[in-house]
This record gives C-alpha cells, sequence and structure tokens, in this order.
C-alpha cells in the first residue's frame, strides 16, 4: 500500500492522541491498567483507522478491555474530532495486537536456554 507523508503524519498525531483519550478519558475499570496503541493505519479517504492495541494481562483482561475499547467507539471518535482538525474523523477499528506478548515468550525461552559461552563463540565461527 502507498503510503504518503500526509497520512503517516494524521496517523502518528492520531496514535499520540488516541494513546492519551485512552489514558486519562475513558474511566471504565474493566479497562486494562497497561493498555498500549502500537500502530495506526488509516486509509487515504479518512474513512476508517484501524487501531492495534496490546493489553498487558491474562486472557480476561485482554477480553475485557476489547470491549471496553469497542463500547467506548463513539465517545473515544467525538473526542478524537475535538482534539485533530480533519475533515473526516475516521470511523475505530480497535484490533488487538499480541506481538509485545509473544516477544516477551520468546525472550523467557532464549533466557531459559543453556548456552555457554564456548558453544556460542563456536557459533559465530561457522
Amino acid at each position: 500500500m502507498k503510503t504518503n507523508s500526509r497520512i503517516i503524519r494524521i496517523n502518528d498525531e492520531i496514535k499520540k492522541e488516541l494513546s492519551e483519550i485512552i489514558r486519562s478519558e475513558i474511566k471504565d475499570p474493566r479497562l486494562g491498567s497497561l493498555v498500549s496503541v502500537l500502530k495506526v493505519d488509516t486509509t487515504t479517504d479518512l474513512k476508517y483507522c484501524k487501531v492495534y492495541v496490546s493489553v498487558f494481562g491474562d486472557d480476561e483482561t485482554v477480553k475485557n478491555s476489547m470491549k471496553v475499547l469497542d463500547g467506548a467507539k463513539g465517545f473515544i471518535r467525538s473526542l478524537l474530532a475535538n482534539r485533530i482538525n480533519l475533515r473526516n474523523t475516521p470511523e475505530l477499528i480497535f484490533k488487538y495486537d499480541d506481538s509485545l506478548v509473544y516477544g516477551m515468550h520468546i525472550s523467557k525461552i532464549l533466557n531459559t536456554l543453556d548456552i555457554t559461552e564456548e558453544e556460542s563463540e563456536a557459533g559465530e565461527d561457522e
């Protein structure tokens, strides 16, 4: 997909504002304390915006947090419209991104491997 500098700037601004809105404006106790906006992908016509979020916690926390975000789409969109001056405020589509959890899992596995100094040097020589 071709991206231009305008869409990149809009994505960055939406990401920044959504992070602030989720952190400070949504007061639902079901929302996990560690919800991060990882990436924002807005269509060129500004009709839709996919928001990739990461939620730190168990499966129940993730499910509840995604329900809260989906339920608050209209509220979040209206706050976004007040903060960002765009002709069209895009419709928000929240997607769960588990890449951080997967990365932590891989890191944990790598830390449990018992590799000695000699084995790691032997691998570099090959």
